[in-house]
């Protein structure tokens, strides 16, 4: 009996020692997993790490957009719409809903779409002040926007836990999860596909939002859905994204402890 006793406890501290050395790594400069059920934390690393973001920036623009503007309402492309890098391919004249410039926010990663949206919410000044108030209302703390697009800028800035709040955020919001989670699109008589191959090669993914600047590198912003389990996962300059995002969910998935919340008291929303 005594013996029983012993064997069994070994098994226990071995078990346990198995689970505390089980662990995932990344190649991502920063980077944070998170649960969107309870704020936990599985897994972060430089977490606090101020960086540029790039096009994840548009997740914020979007869930502004929503909040400030009608899916049907129009707005007419002016000629200093035009941006560089990606595009929607907009046309000076032409009149868009707010709808289809969303689609070509998250799907094609419009520039331009960014910016027309800015205008249909009163211009980019304001939509930029917008974009700051709702970071923090959400506890971004460490965050700053100056443009809605993600086009790199000294004072347009976040961390990877930051970037995770705001994900947490952006999955309980239907309209911004239906359009962020859509594969391929017909609208505004152009076809669109999404840059996130995780939609089509990960089980369970729910999208977000790809991203890339030079000096940025590529970032990711990703939402995953499996057995009524939720989380969120951000890589920030990470050369192996993919990967790491599939990683990151295989480790997260098969864990339940975290090791902070993702809400902060006060005058901030609740996640």
């Amino acid at each position: 009996m005594k013996l029983a006793r012993v064997a069994a406890a070994a098994l226990a501290v071995l078990i346990l020692l198995m689970q505390r050395v089980w662990a995932v790594d990344v190649s991502a400069t920063a980077a944070v997993l998170m649960d969107c059920g309870n704020g936990q934390i599985l897994y972060e690393k430089n977490a606090d790490k101020r960086m540029l973001i790039a096009s994840t920036t548009k997740i914020l623009t979007a869930l502004v957009v929503l909040e400030n503007c009608g899916m049907q309402q129009e707005v007419t492309v002016l000629p200093g719409h035009m941006a560089e890098g990606s595009s929607m391919y907009l046309k000076p004249g032409e009149k868009m809903t707010v709808e289809s410039l969303l689609y070509g926010l998250m799907l094609c990663s419009g520039n331009d779409a960014a910016l027309v949206l800015a205008e249909a919410c009163g211009g980019q000044q304001r939509f930029v002040r917008l974009m700051n108030d709702l970071a923090a209302e959400i506890g971004m703390d460490s965050s700053h926007f100056e443009n809605p697009n993600g086009l790199d800028g000294k004072e347009h800035y976040s961390t990877a836990r930051d970037m995770a709040k705001l994900a947490v955020y952006a999955s309980a919001q239907p309209v911004f999860m239906r359009i962020c989670s859509t594969s391929t699109a017909q609208t505004a008589g152009r076809s669109m596909k999404n840059h996130n191959r995780l939609l089509r090669e990960l089980e369970g993914c729910m999208g977000m939002k790809t991203g890339y600047t030079k000096a940025a590198g590529r970032t990711l912003v990703s939402c995953v859905e499996r057995n009524g389990r939720t989380l969120v996962a951000v890589t920030l300059q990470d050369g192996n994204d993919w990967a790491d995002h599939a990683a990151l969910y295989e480790y997260g998935f098969c864990r339940e402890d975290g090791v902070e919340t993702a809400y902060f008291p006060g005058n901030k929303r609740e996640l």
